[in-house]
């Protein structure tokens, strides 16, 4: 399992190089992201290093943080691998809040994120089906 931070940001020029300034001043790698907006503010979700220095960092510079579970899945860079994934899925049942891509930095290989609001009895099922989850 995974813990994901979440960043609640101001929707404004420069404010995702703001929030990356930070974490590359504490030498915490992003490995996946990904980044939902409205009008006003945004949020930035991303699998990091380190979340629990990054949140520290982020919230002593004012930001509002939060660390959350999600699943990484591994999954083969193959044509219909992530049909594969998603129709494990649907067929246990399962519904998915959100998705985004990241990848092993170690096997060059595909990482699923995936957030689902029951993440240990997801994270076992998909092993039950034989998916890599990391």
């Amino acid at each position: 399992m995974l813990k994901q931070l979440s960043i609640f940001a101001e929707n404004k020029k420069g404010a995702l190089q703001a929030i990356t300034a930070i974490l590359l001043e504490e030498n915490i790698n992003i490995l996946g992201s990904v980044t939902n907006d409205s009008a006003e503010y945004g949020i930035i979700r991303m699998v990091v290093s380190d979340p629990g220095k990054a949140m520290m960092a982020l919230t002593d510079k004012g930001y509002l943080c939060r660390l959350t579970d999600v699943i990484g899945v591994e999954v083969e860079d193959e044509v219909g691998n992530l049909n594969r994934l998603l129709a494990a899925i649907l067929d246990s049942n399962i519904s998915v809040n959100y998705t985004y891509l990241s990848f092993n930095r170690a096997s060059g290989k595909p990482i699923m994120v995936l957030h689902t609001d029951s993440t240990r009895e997801v994270e076992e099922c998909l092993k039950l089906k034989g998916f890599q989850t990391c």
